[in-house]
């Protein structure tokens, strides 16, 4: 027996051809040089195989529609700290905007651990980082 998902050749006579693809039940075999009868009794099996198949077909689906609700899940998930991240950082950033602003005397602790006061231009240039952090998470 082959099995094939294309049509067998014109060549192949019609008796020969147990079932043709997208035919809905298998077609009786007559088979007089099978002198065990193999192939009555294959089709039998076929048709409990394709039972089979459209259970495993279910649950497959089953899963595949588990598997996709969780992925989904975890996507808002991932989603939603995303969100909450930006708005902090947008808290953040608006505070010291406004501390910036404000015209008081602001200091920084530098890499070797000394306390800086910022003078104009640091000022500026905070502003400007912190009006870029407003720009991107403020929405």
């Amino acid at each position: 027996m082959v099995f094939s998902d294309r049509a067998p050749p014109a060549t192949v006579p019609d008796k020969a051809i147990v079932k043709r693809p997208g035919a809905a039940q298998l077609a009786p075999v007559d088979r007089a040089d099978d002198a065990t009868g193999s192939g009555v009794a294959a089709l039998p099996a076929a048709a409990s195989s394709t039972a089979n198949s459209a259970g495993t077909d279910k649950e497959l689906l089953e899963k595949k529609k588990k598997a996709d609700a969780e992925e989904a899940a975890k996507l808002k998930a991932e989603e939603q700290r995303v969100l909450a991240a930006k708005a902090e950082n947008c808290q953040r950033a608006k505070a010291s905007k406004a501390g910036l602003e404000s015209g008081m005397r602001l200091s920084r602790i530098n890499a070797k651990g000394e306390r800086e006061i910022l003078d104009d231009a640091a000022r500026a240039a905070e502003l400007k980082r912190a009006q870029a952090v407003i720009d991107s998470d403020c929405k």
